[in-house]
């Protein structure tokens, strides 16, 4: 089984450094994934200075794309941290995972560029069932055109 969890992470995640997959199970619907940040810590968005000490934590559910024609379902445990340095304006942050999730986001980032190619591509009634295929729901005039134009 442990030789198994690194291949799990490249499948799940090809291209994001930094994330340890706790576990996996799938069931006739849905892929389940548990995950969290395998760095020590993480850079304050504010100042870039280097943080170690925890403040807390909770589990973000972030929507993912299907994989093998099962929803995936992405419980992600994410830290707060408290910045180390006086003259930064935050005193914590919350770590995210550069290539998979951002701040306040509904989706992962591959899912997120999936979603504003077919905003682009469709727009409208289309593209929203079109999200619909990858078991995601997205507004026709709100979600897909606002991920068209946002960077």
């Amino acid at each position: 089984m442990d030789d198994l969890v690194p291949r799990l992470e490249g499948l799940l995640f090809p291209s994001v450094a930094g994330v340890a997959v706790l576990s996996v199970d799938v069931d006739i619907e849905s892929v389940n994934v548990r995950a969290q940040a395998s760095t020590a810590g993480h850079s304050c968005p504010g100042c870039g200075g280097w943080s170690t000490r925890v403040h807390s934590s909770y589990l973000r559910f972030p929507v993912d794309g299907p994989v093998g024609g099962r929803r995936v379902r992405l419980s992600l445990r994410v830290r707060r941290f408290v910045c180390g340095n006086s003259s930064c304006g935050r005193r914590t942050f919350v770590e995210q995972m550069e290539g998979l999730t951002r701040r306040h986001g509904r989706w992962t980032e591959p899912l997120r560029s999936t979603l504003a190619a077919v905003g682009l591509a469709m727009a409208g009634r289309a593209g929203a069932r079109l999200a619909g295929v990858f078991g995601v729901s997205a507004s026709r005039s709100t979600d897909l055109l606002r991920l068209s134009w946002s960077p």
